[in-house]
C-alpha cells in the first residue's frame, strides 16, 4: 500500500460520520445529543492543516507503529491534519492529557481510562485498535505455574500504574486474596527480576518483555532462552483478558462539528497506518526505529508481529468496539479485587463511555479507497531473535 493522493467525499457519511448519540457524559456537557452534519471534504481544499496532538501512552516503539507509518507516509497530510505524536513515560497519563486539553486524541488501555472517567474526565473511546488482550505473566519452567491458579504462594510482579488489573482479575477468578495469598512486587519495566529469580512469575507483554526473556542468555544452556525454558500464562486465555490500547477522544469537543469531522480523519488515517504495518511489518520497524527507539531492530520487528497478532484479522473491522469484549472489561473492572478489597470501577461507565459512530465512518472511508479494513488473510510472519535484540 503506497503512499497516494486521497480524495474524501464525506457529505454523503454525514449519518455515519458526524453523529455521536449522548457523548457528553458528564452533567456539564453540552444538552445536544448529535454533532453538527459534515461538509463535502476534499484534499483539494486543504488550505491549512487542522493541527492535531497524540499523547501515547509509552515511549516509541512498534506498539505505536500505525500511527508513525501514518505519519511517515503522509496518511494525516492526505486528511489535511498536522498531527504531532507525544511519547510517553511512566509519569504521563494519557487520559489525563487529553482531559487537561493538552492533546487532542490519546493511546490508553480501556480499563485505566474508564477508571479516569469515573474520576471526572469527559473522554471517549472512539476506536478499539487492539482487539486482544497481550498480558501475560512468565515464569521459568520448573516454577509449577501453568495457570493463575498457581499463583498461590508465589512472588507475582508487577509493573502497576495499572498495569495489574488484570493480574487482580485472574486472582479474584481463581479465588485467591491478593493481601494474602500470593506476594506482589513492584517489576521494573523488563525482566531482570526474574532473571535474577527475585520474582517467580514477572508480568510480561507478548510484544515486549517476554522478547527480552527470549534474547537473554540461560546460564543452563549457554544459549538464549526458548519458549521451551518456561511457562506463560495469558490472561487472554485465563478469560480475564481487559481492552487494551484504544484511541480516546475529547467527549465535549465531540459535539463540535469541526472537532468531530478532524477525530473521522484522524482514525481514518491511523487505522491506514495500521493496515500498511499489517502488510509490510519490516517497512514500519524500519519507521519506528527511524523515530529513535531505544529497542533493538530485531526486537522491534518481534514487537510489530507480535502488535499485528493484537488487532488483525479484524471481522467487524479494524478499530471497531466489540460489546462482548467490552462488557467484559468493564465487569472484570467492577469485579476484580485489589490489595484493599476495592475495585477499579465503583459501578458501569454510561453508554457515552464509547461510540462506534466515529470508527465507523473511518471505516467507510478507508473502504471507498479500496483499504481492506478486515485483515482475513493476515499471517504473522517468522521472526528470529538476537540477544539484546539488536
Amino acid at each position: 500500500m503506497k503512499k497516494s493522493s486521497i480524495k474524501l467525499a464525506v457529505a454523503g457519511l454525514a449519518a455515519l460520520s458526524l453523529v455521536v448519540a449522548a457523548c457528553g457524559g458528564s452533567s456539564s456537557s453540552t444538552d445536544t445529543t448529535a454533532a453538527p452534519a459534515a461538509a463535502e471534504v476534499t484534499t483539494d481544499e486543504c488550505v491549512t492543516p487542522t493541527p492535531v496532538k497524540l499523547q501515547l501512552q509509552w515511549f516509541t516503539q512498534a506498539q505505536f507503529a500505525g500511527y508513525y507509518a501514518a505519519l511517515e507516509n503522509g496518511y494525516y497530510t492526505d486528511m489535511c491534519l498536522d498531527v504531532t505524536i507525544l511519547e510517553g513515560a511512566v509519569d504521563i497519563t494519557p487520559q489525563t492529557v487529553l482531559a487537561n486539553g493538552e492533546a487532542d486524541f490519546a493511546i490508553s488501555w480501556v480499563s485505566k481510562a474508564l477508571a479516569s472517567r469515573e474520576g471526572g474526565a469527559n473522554i471517549v473511546d472512539i476506536a478499539q485498535v487492539f482487539q486482544r488482550s497481550g498480558t501475560l505473566q512468565v515464569s521459568m519452567k520448573d516454577s509449577g505455574i501453568a495457570s493463575s491458579a498457581d499463583f498461590k504462594g508465589k512472588k507475582i510482579g508487577n509493573w502497576g500504574y495499572g498495569n495489574e488489573f488484570e493480574i487482580f482479575a485472574a486472582l479474584t477468578k481463581a479465588g485467591l486474596d491478593p493481601a494474602k495469598d500470593v506476594t506482589l512486587i513492584q517489576q521494573q519495566f523488563d525482566m531482570s527480576g526474574l532473571l535474577a529469580g527475585d520474582i517467580d512469575a514477572g508480568e510480561a507483554m507478548t510484544y515486549n518483555e517476554y522478547a527480552m526473556v527470549l534474547e537473554s542468555i540461560n546460564p543452563a544452556t549457554k544459549a538464549l532462552y526458548t519458549a521451551d525454558d518456561l511457562n506463560v500464562v495469558s490472561y487472554e486465555d485465563e478469560g480475564v483478558g481487559m481492552l487494551q490500547d484504544a484511541i480516546w477522544a475529547d467527549g465535549h469537543r465531540l459535539f463540535d462539528a469541526d472537532y468531530n469531522a478532524t477525530a473521522v480523519k484522524f482514525v481514518a488515517a491511523s487505522l491506514m497506518g495500521w493496515a500498511f504495518c499489517r502488510d509490510d511489518a519490516q517497512a514500519c520497524t524500519d519507521i519506528v526505529v527511524a523515530k529513535g527507539s531505544k529497542l533493538g531492530a530485531t526486537h522491534q520487528l518481534w514487537q510489530m508481529n507480535e502488535v499485528n497478532k493484537l488487532i488483525w484479522p479484524a471481522p467487524a473491522g479494524v478499530g471497531m468496539i466489540d460489546e462482548a469484549a467490552w462488557t467484559r472489561t468493564v465487569d472484570l473492572s467492577q469485579t476484580a479485587k485489589n490489595l484493599e478489597g476495592g475495585t477499579v470501577l465503583t459501578k458501569a461507565p454510561d453508554a457515552a463511555a464509547h461510540t462506534n459512530e466515529i470508527v465507523t465512518a473511518a471505516l467507510a472511508l478507508l473502504t471507498e479507497m479500496g483499504i481492506d479494513i478486515n485483515g482475513a488473510a493476515f499471517a504473522p510472519i517468522t521472526v528470529t531473535l538476537t540477544e539484546g535484540g539488536n
